[in-house]
Parts: structure tokens; C-alpha cells; sequence
């Protein structure tokens, strides 16, 4: 018997607006995504990846369709444990950070573990742990207003990867990052999904970053398509 997939999408669809100014970003988008893979989207500005990351997380509802993580549909789940499973299932990488600006790096990353209960020693050293895996051990007491872009992704990173989740989405991960640093945050998100047989889904207009996952699919109006 095969095993169930981590995420399932099922004739997804999702717009905005009324009547003839509305617009239809995709409709009939399915989706499959085991243990251990990684998925690349990739498609012009605009085309709704983002949007398909947020309704893939929950975050967003589809105007038809549905979206199963780890067998649990996000529309049969009440806010309370929808938060819950997403906290402990889904690690977020978004495009603009959203670090707390009055934490610190280590603060930040070890901010996911101690909203789960763990001691506040051992989720700092697992932060501390994770930071100098992305080149970050010396500014674990920055705040991010003094950190770049490329610093303050790099801390979002290691935040998403904390608890371990089954699945990764990350939005532009290595948008503001040089080679060098890219190429470690992808061996880190790549690696994260690996060690408990989870899976990775990025979006990205790098085909450099795509190239690294097994899988690369183009989002259409008509769904994803084999690239």
C-alpha cells in the first residue's frame, strides 16, 4: 500500500474580484508530494505563486478544491487546531521575513520551540545550532533592524526549519542571497526534508535553484504543467 502523501491538492481554484474585472489566477490544480521530495514552481510575477504558497499553508482559502497536509484537510479544521497543525507541520518561509523586530536572531529562531514548550536552554542552543549552519552564529544578538536583507532571510530560514516539519514552503528563499549563501540554504532547506522524510516546495525565478530539486512545475491559469 503506498504510502499517503505529506501534501495533497485537489482541483484547486482561486480569483479575485466580481463579475468582469475578476481575475482567475489557476482553477483544476492537483497536486502529489511524498516523503523526501523536493518541488520547484516556477512562472512569471504575477501568476499567483504566492497566493498557491498561502492556500497551500492555510493561510488563504481556495474558491474550490481542497488542500491535505499529512491527511488533514485545512477546511474541516477549526481555527484553534488549524493553528496548531500548521505550527507543528508547516515551516514558512516568506518573501518579506516577518521576524519580530524586538527579538533577537537566536530569539526569533528559538521563538517556534518555546510556543511548543520547550525549555528555554535547550531551544536557544538548537537556535544557536541552526544559525551558524547559515553563517549567522556571530549576530545571534542582533536585532533584525540592524541585519541586511540576505541576513534577515537567512534567520527566516533557520526559523522554519526549527521544529522539523513535515513540510517546507518557502517563497523566494534564496531571493536576496548570493551564490555562496544560496547554496547553503538550500543544502539546509533540502537537508530539513530529508531528515524526516519530509518534503520541500519552493517557489523561484531562479533556474539555478530549481535545478536542485527533482521536481520543476510551471503554474498556468490551467494548473501546474511539467517544465
Amino acid at each position: 500500500m503506498p504510502a499517503e502523501p505529506i501534501l495533497a491538492v485537489d482541483s484547486l481554484a482561486r480569483g479575485f474580484g466580481d463579475g468582469e474585472a475578476r481575475l482567475e489566477l489557476f482553477s483544476g490544480l492537483s497536486l502529489s508530494i511524498g516523503a523526501g521530495e523536493a518541488v520547484a514552481i516556477v512562472g512569471p510575477s504575477g501568476c499567483g505563486k504566492s497566493t498557491l504558497l498561502h492556500l497551500l499553508a492555510g493561510l488563504d482559502r481556495p474558491d474550490a478544491g481542497r488542500v491535505l497536509v499529512g491527511g488533514r484537510d485545512w477546511e474541516t479544521l477549526a481555527p484553534e487546531p488549524k493553528a496548531k497543525w500548521r505550527g507543528e507541520s508547516v515551516g514558512f518561509v516568506f518573501q518579506l521575513h516577518h521576524l519580530l523586530p524586538e527579538l533577537t536572531a537566536e530569539e526569533n529562531v528559538a521563538l517556534p520551540l518555546l510556543l511548543a514548550g520547550e525549555p528555554d536552554a535547550r531551544a536557544r542552543a538548537t537556535a544557536r545550532e541552526l544559525l551558524a549552519r547559515v553563517g549567522l552564529v556571530r549576530q545571534a544578538g542582533a536585532l533584525p533592524r540592524i541585519l541586511s536583507g540576505g541576513e534577515r532571510q537567512r534567520v527566516a530560514i533557520a526559523r522554519a526549519v526549527v521544529r522539523r516539519p513535515r513540510l517546507l514552503l518557502c517563497d523566494e528563499p534564496t531571493g536576496s542571497l548570493d551564490a555562496a549563501h544560496a547554496a547553503e540554504v538550500l543544502d539546509l532547506l533540502l537537508g530539513a526534508a530529508r531528515e524526516r522524510a519530509g518534503a520541500l516546495l519552493l517557489v523561484t525565478h531562479d533556474p539555478s535553484v530549481a535545478a536542485r530539486c527533482g521536481t520543476v512545475l510551471t503554474l498556468t491559469p490551467r494548473g501546474l504543467l511539467t517544465s
